[in-house]
């Protein structure tokens, strides 16, 4: 650091203070971070060397003085039977040698083990049992007090409501650490859905799981597919057990049946540990969940209590992050897409560069406010990331790269696409020309036709623009209207191919109740969902004349999701495309049978040779079975494929009966 008067230092640190405050407030009360956690820690790191230098400057106030940000005033403030502290950060090998090269020093021993865990990327609770009863659950908050989410917590189904072990003890109380996350994949339908219903996507599985625990009704928690690792024991109470390490605390939690993380190792050495860190960052591209970095702790209680702890970490343990996954590149343009449901978005289109071996051309700029508040003009050189390394984002904008020649962008008052008036609803501009748009006419009817949906082989993208443009196709009824003639009458269209498209449409009217909800674009429907209503109203009628309460009650549909259904069934243009389908002969009834598979969950993972997920899945559906995608004590079977993922991992944990795609054909009775 170059030279500082103590006047520099003094305005220094007080805009370092604001600066952090205000990011603190975003990250962790608003879940909606401008910066990165690197750029984050800069500004950290410069305000604990300034204090360093001039400690009359420090103040208590100060963010280097308290473990975290303040708990939202939305939930009741409860506070920690320990302190939750955060971790000092380690970007390169030779910061985590002087780490250890500390430890050995202030313990004086030739040599320390540790425990070094991934670094997930989610939000940090306590969970508290009392007499092995599930009694409390509350976020990390400010370390000290944090927000009461106890009903939240508990729509988590790896979170056990009551512990149960064979092999010690139940604890008169006990008090967990664990990390709520959302899986990738899980994070990727989420975001979908928001979309649909024209909501803003979120950046990260990280903001994603943070939204879902602390939404104010748990019943729209528990419509969240959220998951947790626990690893640690904050607090114990029992027959005088002794912890000694802390990887027999982490095996006490396993024993106790809190699920910790597979992937945790025993380090004998700091080079043990910086090799795993090594392994795991080449790892992470495969895992099902988001890694930054990872932990590394120092293994034995009694060094860890020699050691101590700062005001908002402890002395004995230290993250060491990953690199971050971002490149530099030009915006070419700013142009502006419109969704399914009318919503403007504008987008970057950038030179194309690798990120992370993907080829990244365009980045959502996610609605006006964010390009405005992080001032993204078209020619800027920018610094580009796969957001929670799913979705390309634009991170940063390298202003002094600048010339003067670019442009600002402002969201237009009329549609890109139809010219209709654009009104703005909170953060988003929406086209109001609803179906008469043909950007949303068309995205509607791709996803109608789509493989998962009525599965109409033929009718993609270019082939549905080009019915629209042409005016064939006003509505999604319009779909059964056409005929062979009139795809002969367009380009790209042979004898052979719009014959192959005809019968693909007459295919679809018999693919069953749950693929037609699925496919009429219901905000907050999934595939999952549109099953569960399939099975439980049992013909598309009845399920049109649901009430939210009827909803509710199926077990995984909550408030937001009922809303959307009850409402999409009182829009009379929705109704009217029905009342067109049902003229066509498409099948609105859920065949009820007893089937081979009746009463029974099935989970699959790995790559199958006769079948697709899906097909497996619809199979599962169709003989009475249930076709789960999280494993769970409640799945039945595991069907294993080729190269199987965490899933099966998980289903050995857990004593789940294991079988291949024969044993699944052989239950079938299908010949292989």
């Amino acid at each position: 650091m170059k030279e500082i008067t103590r006047e520099e230092a003094e305005k220094r640190i007080k805009w370092l203070r604001d600066e952090i405050r205000r990011h603190n407030y975003l990250y962790y009360v608003l879940n909606k971070p401008e910066i990165s956690d690197e750029e984050y820690d800069k500004l950290m790191d410069e305000l604990r060397e300034l204090e360093e230098k001039f400690p009359e400057l420090i103040t208590p106030d100060s963010p280097t003085q308290r473990i975290g940000a303040e708990p939202s005033k939305e939930f009741r403030s409860i506070k920690h039977l320990k302190p939750m502290l955060s971790l000092d950060t380690a970007r390169n090998e030779e910061e985590v040698r002087a780490f250890h090269k500390r430890i050995v020093k202030e313990l004086g021993v030739a040599n320390v083990d540790y425990v070094a865990e991934p670094k997930l990327d989610g939000l940090s609770v306590e969970v508290i049992y009392e007499n092995g009863k599930y009694v409390l659950g509350s976020t990390r908050g400010d370390g000290i007090e944090g927000e009461d989410v106890t009903e939240n917590i508990k729509t988590i189904r790896s979170v056990p409501l009551v512990l149960r072990s064979d092999e010690i003890k139940i604890p008169k109380k006990i008090a967990v650490r664990g990390e709520v996350i959302m899986h990738i994949k899980d994070f990727e339908e989420f975001n979908k859905e928001l979309i649909e219903r024209g909501e803003e996507p979120l950046a990260n599985p990280r903001n994603a799981a943070a939204g879902s625990l602390r939404r104010l009704d748990p019943r729209e928690t528990a419509e969240r597919p959220l998951d947790i690792f626990f690893y640690e024991i904050m607090h114990y109470e029992g027959d005088d057990l002794k912890i000694e390490t802390h990887w027999e605390a982490l095996s006490i939690l396993k024993k106790l049946g809190l699920k910790i993380n597979p992937l945790v190792r025993k380090c004998e050495s700091i080079d043990e540990a910086i090799e795993y860190h090594n392994e795991m960052e080449k790892k992470r591209e495969k895992l099902e969940y988001e890694i930054d970095g990872v932990v590394i702790k120092v293994n034995k209680m009694e060094y860890q209590e020699k050691l101590g702890s700062k005001t908002r970490s402890p002395r004995w343990a230290i993250a060491y992050k990953f690199p971050p996954r971002k490149e530099e590149t030009e915006i070419v343009d700013i142009v502006v897409g419109v969704g399914r449901t009318g919503i403007l978005t504008p987008v970057a289109l950038l030179k194309p560069v690798d990120v992370k071996g993907v080829t990244v051309s365009r980045a959502t700029l996610h609605n006006e406010d964010y390009v405005r508040q992080n001032d993204i003009r078209k020619g800027d050189w920018v610094r580009v990331a796969r957001a929670g390394d799913v979705i390309p984002e634009v991170v940063e904008v390298i202003k002094e790269k600048r010339t003067g020649k670019e442009e600002e962008f402002s969201m237009p008052d009329k549609c890109p696409v139809c010219g209709s008036h654009v009104i703005k609803e909170g953060a988003y501009y929406r086209c109001t020309a609803g179906l008469s748009c043909p950007a949303q006419l068309k995205r509607s009817i791709e996803h109608f036709a789509s493989k998962n949906a009525m599965d109409i082989e033929g009718l993609g993208g270019k082939t549905v623009d080009l019915l629209v443009e042409n005016e064939l196709i006003k509505g999604i009824s319009d779909i059964y209207k056409l005929k062979k003639e009139d795809l002969l009458s367009l380009p790209r269209f042979a004898e052979k191919s719009a014959e192959n498209l005809i019968n693909a449409i007459e295919k679809s009217k018999k693919k069953g109740l749950a693929r037609l909800i699925y496919a009429l674009g219901i905000p907050n429907v999934g595939e999952h969902t549109a099953r569960l209503l399939a099975k439980k109203f049992g013909s598309l009628d009845k399920l049109m004349k649901a009430t939210e309460t009827d909803l509710m009650a199926i077990r995984e549909i909550g408030p937001e999701t009922a809303r959307s259904i009850v409402n999409f069934f009182k829009e009379k243009k929705n109704l009217e495309e029905i009342e067109e389908l049902k003229k066509f002969g498409i099948e609105m009834e859920y065949e009820r049978k007893k089937g081979k598979l009746e009463g029974k969950v099935f989970v699959f993972t790995g790559a199958l040779k006769n079948f697709t997920r899906e097909e497996a899945k619809e199979i599962v559906e169709a003989e009475g079975g249930t076709a789960s995608n999280t494993v769970s004590r409640n799945v039945d079977y595991v069907v294993v494929g080729e190269k199987p993922g965490g899933k099966y991992a998980k289903a050995k944990e857990l004593g789940i009966k294991i079988i291949n795609e024969d044993e699944f054909i052989k239950m079938l009775g299908m010949k292989e």
